[in-house]
């Protein structure tokens, strides 16, 4: 029906110029606008890929404009300050603000319904405590380890450089050096805009990019050389991240420069998918022996690994292999399904992996259970934006928290969710020197520094009003859970607490996690 009007109003609009070229030649001058319009409605017309184009020349554009914007109208007219997803706009705020050191406080009260289902708190104490004036640091290294590290409370969580740009990357690693935190590189290697003087904890991912082959294999030679660099304090070799657990790191052809390919020993122009499996090792044991290996190549340094909960079973399968190898990594790294990307599938970010808080316990009681807990240090990454998530991590066994959102939005990120398209606005999550050089590294870096120490003070002060001592003091029952309209629970009441060597049988094994303990096997993942 449109398209016959639209047809219907061309010939009239022709005759009408027609009779104006005739009798009034002044009036040509709308051929500026009719001939643009003429020709993009004949396009739509006759085009076969878009229905709605075809059905509805011209008119039909505005649809595409409309879904174009959808997200900065959502954003910026529609949300509220405590509903909005990934990160609520209360969350952006107090990150900005804290970034910026400019009023981080808040009137008239939480907008939050501490009524509604899932609604937590930290119980507060009369006891009085005095906050720490300094960060209690968390050493990390096991026995086996011979360097271990003073790492910070909360660090910046794996982002490789390629899926930031090369000024986001300066200013992460200028803020960790300035405020003594560390910044893993992610999977993508380390590339000369992560050695601005920060700690780096460097990431080995499937594709082992900065230590691969021209086949993609593990290349030890490479990896020593880079692995005992000053700068490299840690390395964690990733498993699986919360974001698209089971699925390969994805790197858009759009995003991969000459540069980058030169640093992960890819093609140039194509995209990058890193295997879902590791190539190096094989099985629970296999893992714990590559470990051992890169703690062996570093000389020395801690070496860790990171995971989503997937397959319970092969968890503990992992802890078995642990009894009966006698090695332990020295820090293991637990995302959650939660976790953020730049690119994923859409069912792998929705619908796979153990939500954060879940991996933190269930991580923390197995070790507990199979007697290793005091040999290794549990970093916890999931949606870590203020002090009270931090707190939440510690109750569920955390030691250290990563953040990546958080620090993004340090940096000046504002949530446009076009980190896939090579075309972020803030020239955080971009490749585009056109973007990327309106990013002021001093600037970022210095607001990266600021959201870190604004949010370990607020760390320290909820510990204080607690009333307890020190991080190492919180325990599941200080934190609380509205599960119904009319009941609470502690999270010591929600989840099963697991006393130290009590899944080193059978017998002692919980109910509902037997079959899973039996299921599980030193040597294979089954």
């Amino acid at each position: 029906m449109v398209r016959r009007w639209f047809f219907g109003v061309l010939l009239v609009v022709i005759a009408l110029e027609v009779l104006a070229a005739i009798y009034w030649p002044h009036g040509l001058w709308s051929l500026a606008v009719v001939i643009p319009v003429a020709v993009v409605g004949l396009y739509d017309s006759f085009q076969k890929e878009r229905t709605i184009l075809r059905n509805f020349p011209v008119i039909g554009h505005a649809r595409y404009l409309l879904e174009h914007v959808r997200p900065e109208i959502q954003q910026y007219f529609i949300e509220s300050n405590v509903d909005a997803y990934p990160i609520e706009r209360e969350l952006r705020s107090v990150v900005y603000q804290r970034a910026k050191n400019v009023l981080e406080t808040v009137p008239f009260g939480t907008q939050r319904n501490v009524y509604e289902v899932g609604y937590e708190w930290a119980s507060h104490s009369l006891r009085h405590v005095d906050p720490l004036h300094e960060e209690p640091r968390v050493l990390v290294g096991g026995p086996d380890c011979t360097k271990p590290y003073s790492c910070s409370r909360l660090n910046i969580s794996a982002m490789s450089f390629g899926s930031l740009s090369p000024a986001a990357v300066r200013a992460l690693n200028l803020g960790a050096k300035r405020g003594g935190f560390a910044h893993n590189t992610g999977e993508g290697g380390i590339s000369p805009y992560h050695e601005q003087g920060g700690d780096l904890i460097w990431q080995i991912g499937t594709g082992y990019f900065g230590c691969r082959d021209k086949e993609g294999r593990f290349n030890e030679p490479m990896f020593q050389d880079r692995a005992n660099r000053d700068a490299v304090k840690m390395i964690e070799i990733k498993l699986s991240q919360g974001a698209k657990p089971g699925h390969g790191g994805i790197l858009p052809a759009a995003k991969v420069t000459r540069e980058i390919a030169d640093i992960r020993g890819v093609a140039v122009g194509k995209a990058v998918i890193s295997p879902p499996w590791h190539s190096a090792f094989d099985g629970p044991a296999g893992l714990l022996e590559f470990v051992a290996r890169l703690r062996e190549l570093s000389g020395g340094k801690p070496v860790g690994f990171k995971i989503c909960i997937g397959r319970r079973s092969e968890f503990l399968s992992i802890c078995k292999a642990m009894v009966a190898t006698g090695i332990t990594p020295d820090f293991i790294s637990v995302d959650g399904g939660e976790g953020g990307t730049g690119a994923a599938p859409l069912e792998f970010s929705n619908s796979i992996g153990m939500p954060a808080r879940d991996g933190w316990e269930f991580v923390n009681s197995a070790l507990k259970g199979f007697g290793v807990r005091d040999r290794i240090r549990l970093f916890c990454a999931g949606k870590i934006i203020t002090g009270f998530h931090m707190v939440r991590a510690n109750a569920l066994g955390a030691d250290v928290c990563y953040s990546a959102r958080g620090m993004m939005l340090a940096l000046g990120c504002i949530q446009a969710l076009r980190c896939n398209t090579d075309a972020c606005p803030t020239g955080v999550a971009t490749q585009d020197p056109a973007l990327y050089k309106g990013l002021v590294v001093p600037t970022k870096a210095e607001r990266v520094f600021n959201f870190h120490r604004g949010t370990i003070r607020a760390y320290l002060e909820l510990i204080a009003a607690m009333g307890l001592a020190r991080p190492e003091d919180i325990r599941p029952e200080h934190l609380s859970r509205r599960v119904d309209d009319d009941r609470v629970r502690s999270f010591r009441d929600l989840y099963d607490i697991v006393e130290p060597g009590q899944l080193l049988t059978i017998e002692g094994v919980p109910q509902d996690l037997r079959r899973d303990w039996e299921a599980a096997s030193p040597e294979v993942f089954a």
